[in-house]
Parts: C-alpha cells; sequence; structure tokens
C-alpha cells in the first residue's frame, strides 16, 4: 500500500512568536520571501521526491510495531517552500543553554511519538544545504515547556509577568527561566543531503496559541562539550503547525485529553498563525503514520524550510 498524505511544509513565522502584540509581516518581505520560494520550486520538487523514496523500514528497530507499507509517496509533489528570516523573534520560552545536540529530544515524555525529518535548502543556490544547525523547542503534553515548569500554561504570558513583577520585558533578554531541565529540546546538523531527523513527541498546547513547534536554522555554529550551542549565525526562525482533524485526534488521548483547564486555541483563532499564512504559505505538516495506518501509534512529518544565507545576524555566546 503507498500513502499519498506528504508534507512540503512552508514555514513563514511572525514578528512575534508568543501572544502579545504582533506588528504584521510588511508586505515587501512577504513579496521577497515569496520570489525566492518561486525561483527554487523546481529544485524543491526534486529534493523532496528523493526524500520520500526513502524507506521507513529504519525507524522500525525504535518501534513495537511491525511497518506494514511501502515508502510514502506523493503522486504531484507540492513546490511551495517558504524563506525564513533572522528578523522573526524566537519567543520567551528559547532557552540557549537547554538547546542540546541529540536527535532524540523525547527523553521519556508521554505522549505520541513524532519523527520529524527535515531538509534544508539554501534559497540562493536552490540546493541542499549541508552542515546547518537545526534546532527544535516545544511544549509537553500539558503545555509546559522544559526550563520554564514553574510557569502555569494555563495563564496568559501578560499576567504571567505581573505575577512575577517584572515590569519591563524584552523579548530574547529578560530571563524567565525555572529549572534546568531540557525534555522536548534539541538540535541536529544537516548532512551531505541537506536532510536530518529528530524524534519527540507530539506537543500539547498552552494558553492563547495554537500547538506549535518552534525552529531555528543556525550556520557557522560552535557547541561546547556538553552539546549545547556556544555560538553561531542564525539564519532563519519559524514555527510548524499540524492539521485541525489530526491535533482532535491526537488531544482525545491520554495525557493530552487530561489538559482541561483551558479551551485550546485552533488555527483560525490563533493571531501567530495567521500571519504564517500570509502570502499563500502554508505552514501546516502534514504527516504520515509511521505503521502505515494508525497516527496515534506514531507518526513521520515531512518539512522542507528555505533559507535565506544572505540575511544572517550573529549569535552572542550564553
Amino acid at each position: 500500500m503507498h500513502l499519498s498524505t506528504l508534507l512540503v511544509a512552508a514555514l513563514l513565522s511572525p514578528a512575534l512568536a508568543h501572544p502579545g502584540p504582533h506588528p504584521p509581516i510588511q508586505k515587501g518581505e512577504v513579496l521577497r520571501r515569496s520570489g525566492l520560494s518561486a525561483r527554487c520550486s523546481d529544485h524543491v520538487a526534486r529534493f523532496n521526491e528523493k526524500r520520500w523514496k526513502r524507506n521507513l523500514n529504519k525507524r522500525s528497530s525504535n518501534t513495537t510495531y511491525q511497518i506494514t507499507s511501502e515508502a510514502p509517496y506523493y503522486n504531484t509533489i507540492q513546490n511551495d517552500t517558504c524563506v525564513l528570516t533572522p528578523e522573526v523573534t524566537e519567543g520567551p520560552y528559547i532557552w540557549p543553554q537547554s538547546q542540546t545536540l541529540r536527535q532524540d529530544m523525547s527523553e521519556g515524555q508521554p505522549g505520541v511519538p513524532l519523527w520529524l525529518d527535515v531538509g534544508v535548502l539554501d534559497m540562493a543556490t536552490c540546493e541542499p544545504l549541508e552542515g546547518v544547525l537545526v534546532d527544535f523547542w516545544h511544549c509537553n503534553a500539558t503545555g509546559s515547556y522544559s526550563s520554564f515548569t514553574g510557569l502555569s500554561p494555563n495563564t496568559p504570558f501578560e499576567t504571567l509577568l505581573k505575577q512575577l513583577n517584572v515590569s519591563s520585558y524584552e523579548m530574547g533578554t529578560t530571563d524567565l527561566h525555572t529549572d534546568d531541565t531540557t525534555f522536548l529540546r534539541g538540535m541536529w546538523p544537516t548532512d551531505k543531503n541537506g536532510m536530518m531527523e529528530m524524534k519527540t513527541t507530539f506537543p500539547g498546547f498552552y494558553v492563547e496559541r495554537a500547538i506549535h513547534i518552534h525552529v531555528q536554522v543556525h550556520t557557522d555554529w560552535v557547541t561546547r562539550g556538553n552539546g549545547t550551542i556556544a555560538k553561531g549565525k542564525t539564519v532563519s526562525t519559524g514555527q510548524l503547525y499540524f492539521d485541525e482533524a489530526l491535533e482532535k485526534k491526537i488531544m482525545a488521548l491520554e495525557p493530552y485529553v487530561s489538559h482541561t483547564e483551558i479551551n485550546r486555541t485552533t488555527n483560525a483563532a490563533d493571531s501567530v498563525y495567521s500571519q504564517d499564512t500570509e502570502g499563500g504559505y502554508n505552514p501546516v505538516i502534514s504527516v504520515v503514520p509511521i505503521d502505515g495506518e494508525d497516527v496515534t501509534k506514531g507518526m513521520v512529518g515531512y518539512i522542507t524550510i528555505g533559507v535565506d544565507t544572505t540575511a544572517v545576524e550573529d549569535e552572542v555566546a550564553v
């Protein structure tokens, strides 16, 4: 049996990544990214076709169920991709001291297994980008971020700041971390084909935000002995989302269903998501059930990120 669901994900991120004011993306920036994306559309199609021919059997050693399908393919491969830029802020729950070099960031967190299969293209050349560091972080099944488990996922961010007596908050500068946990944070470099894979757990939700995963791409990076990033350049920052029907199915399972203190924000109601879809981009991840039948037993999400290597910003070592 062939699977017909496929993802060539398009990532477009807002000027702010979390609750609070979200300055709109400038029209000129949307048009610039769209032009770069269109120029590389044929390369994106060939790139993704090659990726989809890889068989899923390599993951069978990490599962307790049998792969029953052939490698998935898409009859009409989507050619759209999106360019990410460093102007996008990463939200208050990034914490570089906990972002660790590894390919499995699940740390035993309960929930549905999710493998992120990522391809990165250099939009300046339309070719796969080797050796860039792809960095992910997201909340757990009940809405908490590691390193910030002392902050309630059910309390609006502005209210949290008041409770913490923080009168002046600056994104990316103000330190709100509460602990040294590292779950659901990880990063790994792309190989010679511009590809990498990360194992994680399907995220839950927290107040005022749709279910999402943060992603950054770094070039010229250096890590410390403990696997955290020491320095590098950020060339893209974005968020990925999931289909509403998929979210409903997963949120009906434990431990997700036990998160009853707040209602889940849908994609349609999320102001950040509405900015992410400007310009016709599609930031929603399509998934393949790892056993070919049931996504609740685990899934693979395929993502293609277009990186504008002409726009970079230096990172400060932490």
